[in-house]
C-alpha cells in the first residue's frame, strides 16, 4: 500500500467525485476506481456505499479517511522539512487565477520565480471566481489569484497589491477630454459591466449605488480583455482596474480617467486551503508575490 493510494482515497472522499479526485492527482477515473478497490482488498472492507446514487462513506471509510489524512499530512510536512533543510525548491505548483491578474499583474512575477527557481513547474489556469475557489477548497489547485478576497474559514488569504479603479472610454468620447470625472457625470451613460457574479462588478455596482448612480448596462462580459474591447470600438464607457488597461492607453485605442469623488481599490490577494501543507517551493512563491 502506497501513501499516494491514501492520498487519492482522501480526494475523493472530499470531493465526492471520481472526476476531480483524478484530475487532483492526474490519473484516470478508472486508475481512481482501481486503487480504491485495492485499498478495499486490502482491508476487507466497503469504504464507499456503492448502491446509492449520493456520494456516502461507510463507516470504515470514515475510519479510514480520519486516518489517512494524518497520514498524509504527516508525510507532505516530512518531505517539505527535509526539502527545507536541503535548501532545495522544486516541484510543482499549480496556479488558478482570474483573467484580469493572470494576464497582467502575475507574468512578471512569474518570470523573477522561474529565473530564481528553474526547477519549478508551474502551471497557471483561468478561471472565473467562482470556479477558482471550488478548485482550491477541492484540492484542485494549489494557490488562487482572485481579487476582492472572499471570507472563508477553509481560506488562507494573503493580502497583495491594491488596483485603482478608473473609468475607461473610447478616445472621442466627451469625457476622454478630462483628467478627471465626477461619478454624477456618468449618470445614464451606456455602461460596459462585467457579469454579476464577478467580484469587481459587485464592487463597482456598490460604488455607484451608495451615489445614486445608474447606468445603462449595454453590455455584460466575464474578463477585463472583452470589456476593453468593448470600449474601444465605442460601445459604452467602464470603470475598471488600472494595470490591465496601461497598454491600450499608451497605443491611445482607449483614454483612461481618474475619478474625482475619490480613489477607489480593488484589492488583491493570493488564497489556499488552510489545511493544506505549502511545500518550499509554495511558500516561495508567495513570499516573491507579497513582496509586490
Amino acid at each position: 500500500m502506497q501513501i499516494e493510494s491514501l492520498k487519492v482515497f482522501c480526494d475523493l472522499a472530499e470531493t465526492a467525485s471520481f472526476t476531480k479526485a483524478a484530475q487532483i492527482n492526474g490519473v484516470t477515473q478508472s486508475a481512481v476506481s482501481q486503487q480504491i478497490s485495492a485499498l478495499e482488498n486490502r482491508f476487507q472492507a466497503k469504504f464507499i456505499e456503492r448502491s446509492k446514487k449520493k456520494f456516502t462513506l461507510t463507516k470504515e471509510g470514515e475510519t479510514l479517511y480520519k486516518s489517512s489524512k494524518q497520514i498524509v499530512q504527516s508525510y507532505d510536512e516530512l518531505r517539505h522539512r527535509i526539502q527545507e533543510i536541503q535548501n532545495v525548491v522544486t516541484g510543482t505548483i499549480k496556479v488558478v487565477t482570474i483573467y484580469s491578474i493572470g494576464l497582467h499583474e502575475l507574468p512578471p512575477f512569474l518570470k523573477k520565480y522561474l529565473k530564481k527557481h528553474p526547477t519549478v513547474n508551474v502551471s497557471v489556469e483561468y478561471r472565473r471566481a467562482t470556479q477558482l475557489y471550488d478548485d482550491i477548497i477541492t484540492g484542485i489547485a494549489d494557490i488562487g489569484l482572485v481579487a476582492y478576497p472572499q471570507k472563508d474559514p477553509r481560506l488562507q488569504v494573503t493580502s497583495l497589491d491594491e488596483d485603482l479603479l478608473v473609468l475607461i472610454c473610447h478616445p472621442k468620447h466627451e469625457l476622454a477630454q478630462k483628467s478627471k470625472v465626477k461619478l454624477s457625470e456618468i449618470n445614464m451613460q451606456k455602461f460596459i459591466a462585467f457579469e454579476p457574479d464577478i467580484p469587481t462588478r459587485r464592487a463597482i455596482d456598490k460604488i455607484l449605488r451608495d451615489r445614486n448612480i445608474e447606468v445603462e448596462h449595454s453590455m455584460e462580459f466575464d474578463n477585463i480583455e472583452t470589456v476593453k474591447r468593448a470600449v474601444e470600438i465605442n460601445a459604452g464607457i467602464s470603470i475598471v482596474p488600472r494595470s490591465p488597461v496601461i497598454q491600450e492607453v499608451a497605443k491611445k485605442t482607449i483614454s483612461m480617467v481618474e475619478i474625482e469623488d475619490e480613489k477607489f481599490y480593488r484589492p488583491l490577494a493570493a488564497v489556499h486551503k488552510k489545511t493544506k501543507v505549502l511545500s518550499p517551493a509554495m511558500k516561495e512563491f508567495l513570499s516573491l508575490l507579497k513582496k509586490g
